[in-house]
């Protein structure tokens, strides 16, 4: 362990390391209970999801571990689960494609081989430090905003209304109480420092849900998608169940191409920020980042996140990145590679734990997604709406943009887009990196091609 992970050289131990490894699990595990939840909403089986899930999470996380050497776990990414089932695949079956999350899982696959190929240079950290901070900390608050309302509208918090669009649902239901109920916990367990407090208040939301179910308050009604709360065991269900596979359609890919590449060039965006910025800030909170503020083993970190995103598709779940609860651990003392390969073990050892996660229901993990949104909201007090301009407007219209068109992907396009508008129209052309004016002119092309009914909002 020693010689190979270097504990003396980072300032650590074997215990330390475990300790931190299993204080990250317990702080992103809920993301088993959460998106196997989310991608239901595409047509996945939510068991197969389930397994696909904690195998990719514990794939990335050994590659980082052993190949990058730091305390850093990978899993499905919140935010781009939710862009691939309510901004992919939903509208594509409503549009009346069969199968949607095939084409979905293929954009993803695709995005992980040119991840690969970007790993071998400098694009993504480049493309990171030129975009603009203000657009950067916009992009991370309105994903937070976004994750917030689909977790709302989950337990019946915010439900649609024909006059206001949205508003507020049905106070008395046990989902709508709960929830509330289960964000209060979490709140409180944060408050009070306690490890694991996501995955506690999903835990405890559910478990009085099942009370709720024995005292009759929650009604089971399978047509108003309110299921059974309490788990099944049997041998058969501690088995886990087999992924799926391979589920990938290269045909409609060559009869509709240029929908297809507004996908994975969505998909491309959505992920762009998340393992440089999750990587660069955990890094600086361990103390790993050297004397010039660059990370070490850069390439090799953000390789891990490549190739565990095209373990991911080929096991049928959405786009795998690291993971900024790895914070939790780090904070805790972890400093190598042997952190990553604890949470690693405890991944696989979830498997045979499926009963249980596959019974939590939507409006426990509710509180779970609101938090996290806090947090990612939270990137707004670095947005500074005193900044020039395009920085003012950027950073605006890409918080705004998400929730308001429920999509990630507008967001980030629009904020792109009103910035290099802005730059030209205030004669600071010259202040364009070359890789904003590609994205502004990718973005053009999508608009267009959304204008002439090509792709899926």
């Amino acid at each position: 362990m020693e010689k190979f992970f270097k504990l003396n050289e980072h300032g650590t131990d074997v215990r330390t390391e475990i300790v931190a490894g299993v204080t990250t699990f317990l702080s992103m595990v809920y993301i088993l209970a959460v998106n196997p939840s989310l991608l239901a909403a595409s047509g996945l089986d939510s068991a197969a999801v389930f397994t696909a899930t904690a195998v990719s999470a514990a794939f990335a996380t050994l590659i980082m571990a052993f190949y990058a050497n730091y305390p850093v776990a990978l899993a499905s990414g919140m935010g781009l689960n939710a862009y691939f089932s309510f901004s992919v695949c939903i509208p594509m079956a409503e549009a009346g494609i069969q199968d949607p999350w095939k084409i979905a899982l293929t954009a993803v696959f695709v995005e992980g081989i040119i991840f690969v190929l970007l790993s071998f240079t400098n694009f993504r950290e480049k493309l990171v430090n030129d975009v603009p901070q203000n657009l950067k900390y916009g992009i991370t608050a309105g994903i937070g905003l976004f994750i917030v309302i689909i977790g709302l509208k989950g337990a019946g918090i915010v439900t649609a209304d024909p006059a206001t669009l949205v508003t507020m649902g049905t106070v008395k239901s046990p989902q709508f109480i709960l929830a509330l109920i289960g964000f209060v916990i979490i709140a409180l367990l944060v408050h009070y420092n306690v490890k694991g407090a996501v995955l506690i208040g999903i835990l405890s939301t559910w478990i009085l849900g099942m009370i709720a179910q024995a005292t009759g308050w929650y009604q089971v009604n399978i047509e108003a998608e309110a299921f059974s709360l309490y788990p099944v065991f049997s041998a058969k269900n501690l088995i886990p169940h087999a992924p799926t596979l391979f589920a990938f359609n290269f045909k409609w890919i060559g009869e509709n191409l240029i929908e297809f590449i507004v996908i994975t060039f969505s998909f491309l965006f959505v992920d762009l920020f998340d393992t440089v910025g999750t990587l660069i800030g955990v890094a600086s909170k361990g103390n790993l980042l050297d004397e010039n503020g660059n990370l070490p083993r850069a390439k090799q970190a953000l390789m891990s996140d490549a190739l565990g995103t095209i373990a991911g598709a080929c096991l049928g779940t959405s786009t795998v990145t690291s993971f900024v609860e790895s914070s939790a651990g780090v904070a805790s003392g972890g400093r190598t590679g042997l952190t990553s390969l604890t949470t690693a073990v405890l991944f696989i050892l979830a498997l045979f734990f499926s009963p249980i996660f596959l019974a939590i229901p939507a409006f426990a993990t509710t509180p779970a997604l609101v938090y996290v949104g806090l947090l990612m909201l939270s990137a707004i007090k670095n947005v500074n709406f005193e900044d020039n301009i395009a920085d003012t407007v950027s950073g605006f219209l890409a918080i705004v943009m998400m929730p308001f068109t429920y999509s990630i992907a507008n967001g980030i396009m629009f904020g792109m887009l009103s910035w290099v508008i802005l730059k030209i129209l205030t004669k600071k052309a010259n202040e364009i990196a070359p890789v904003m004016w590609v994205s502004a002119i990718l973005f053009v092309i999508r608009l267009i091609t959304l204008g002439l009914g090509i792709g899926f909002h």
